[in-house]
């Protein structure tokens, strides 16, 4: 081994070594297993228990285990969890928050490695200790949830994609590391069919772009097609199970994780939508409704306004009156459901264009541009000085770190445009035949940021698959 290449894995082991050792810090300080964890484990542990893939574990007079089947959630995460728990032990958290830190370093090491084939060796090792010491996706090793997966299928599938066409675009073993990788993706969440959207028209572009005049367009196309089948096939027996359990069509997951026979809060998540913007909403209304009382100083002053003070005054009132009624019990019914949509409706209709555009348009950044410590202890409304200086401090310092990455993966993607897409010549660069991976990966972000727009609640956690095209991306601005 020559000493330039000694170097140069002496510097990526220590990137890797600082990433493990940061990740173990989280996993030992800030881990997380609640909430929609023990939902996961549950379905987990009971489809290893019992066979049937559900929660409510009951026990009957007669001393017979009962489990209530559900459709809530995908089964790729139960399935990460069942193989953790079988091999590990029961309910065994922390080896699985240790699997995740390996997965999480793996798509650290993909990133760079994409962006080693985009931009060129040079680029690498900063791309990896970019990687290595990004805390936001360190952070989210320590929760039990499907986002640490997410980013390793995201980075496989695009470096997948670039080794497929360097192999000559046919049926060679990438072709299938891309197919399980977007397939892997959307049995974790069901958002992922966007990652899908963005690779497969890009893959049978670049097939039928490059195909030579004598060969068949039905033959150039083949391999594409053979992958985009591979990913719907986890999806038969998922959606045959569904149809029999319940009697639905549901080859995914429905969008408010609601089994049949429960009504979702449509009502309430439309009113919800005409005036929240921050996560503090979300932790402080979003998430309390049908369990938890919603207390009326946790909605912000746009929530009650109309087009006069006397008619927000009124609406003011009839939303305390609302949930002081919901509040008595704090469950859901029908009819406060149909007086929340009444609201929501009267809101929609004072002010179209601000539900319908501006709010969510302002959910979108502030998902992306918060300062992602919705898993430390520092408070929802971190901008609020005095009572805690120090974390306030602390969330502003996240903040601008967070947005330092993001403009370092958008500069690195429009200086690579501008010099092998808009510059004389640039038709001819090496670098130009990765157009299609490069858009695929634009386009997963766009179709992301569009989906995005439609959601009730703005969750940080929902914009942390940018990460691995915006690391990738950064790549450009050190080769």
């Amino acid at each position: 081994m020559n000493k330039e290449r000694r170097r140069f894995w002496l510097c990526a082991g220590a990137a890797l070594v600082a990433g493990l050792l940061l990740r173990l810090w989280f996993i030992r300080h800030l881990a997380v297993v609640q909430g929609d964890t023990l939902v996961y484990g549950a379905i987990a542990k009971n489809w290893l228990q019992t066979g049937v893939y559900g929660f409510g574990h009951q026990t009957t007079a007669a001393g017979l285990t009962v489990v209530r089947p559900t459709l809530i959630r995908l089964p790729g995460y139960p399935l990460f969890l069942a193989a953790c728990f079988r091999l590990f032990g029961m309910e065994n958290y922390r080896a699985v928050l240790y699997v995740q830190a390996a997965a999480d370093l793996l798509t650290c090491w993909l990133a760079a490695a994409l962006a080693a084939r985009l931009f060129g060796r040079r680029a690498l090792l900063p791309v990896l200790w970019l990687a290595a010491l990004c805390p936001f996706t360190a952070n989210y090793v320590a929760a039990a949830l499907t986002e640490t997966l997410v980013l390793t299928t995201i980075a496989l599938a695009f470096y997948a994609f670039a080794r497929w066409q360097d192999a000559g675009l046919g049926f060679n073993p990438w072709l299938w590391v891309v197919a399980f990788a977007l397939a892997y993706s959307l049995l974790l969440r069901p958002d992922q069919g966007l990652l899908s959207a963005a690779v497969i028209p890009a893959m049978l572009w670049r097939s039928l772009a490059t195909r030579e005049p004598s060969r068949h367009v039905l033959a150039a196309a083949l391999p594409t097609l053979a992958a985009a089948l591979c990913i719907v096939l986890p999806f038969i027996p998922w959606t045959i199970r569904n149809g029999r359990t319940f009697h639905v069509f549901q080859p995914l997951a429905p969008r408010y994780a609601n089994d049949p026979g429960d009504p979702p809060p449509l009502g309430f998540a439309r009113w919800y939508r005409t005036w929240a913007i921050e996560f503090a909403s979300t932790d402080e209304v979003y998430w309390c409704y049908d369990g938890n009382r919603i207390e009326l100083p946790s909605l912000p002053p746009r929530a009650f306004e109309l087009s006069s003070p006397a008619a927000s005054e009124q609406l003011r009132d009839r939303t305390a009156a609302l949930l002081a009624d919901y509040n008595a019990t704090t469950n859901v019914t029908p009819a406060i459901d149909a007086r929340f949509a009444a609201l929501a409706a009267e809101r929609i209709h004072a002010h179209p264009i601000l539900s319908y555009l501006g709010l969510p348009i302002a959910r979108l950044f502030d998902m992306i541009l918060r300062p992602r410590v919705e898993m430390m202890p520092i408070p929802d409304e971190w901008w609020r000085w005095k009572p805690r200086p120090a974390q306030a401090i602390f969330a502003a310092a996240y903040a601008a770190l967070n947005l330092a990455y993001v403009a370092l993966g958008c500069a690195g993607f429009f200086l690579w445009g501008r010099r092998h897409w808009l510059s004389p010549g640039s038709s001819n660069s090496g670098t130009n035949r990765f157009r299609q991976l490069a858009l695929a990966m634009a386009a997963s972000l766009i179709l992301r940021c569009a989906l995005l727009l439609t959601l009730d609640n703005a969750e940080p956690r929902y914009t942390l698959e940018f990460f691995p095209v915006l690391l990738a991306w950064a790549g450009a601005l050190f080769a």
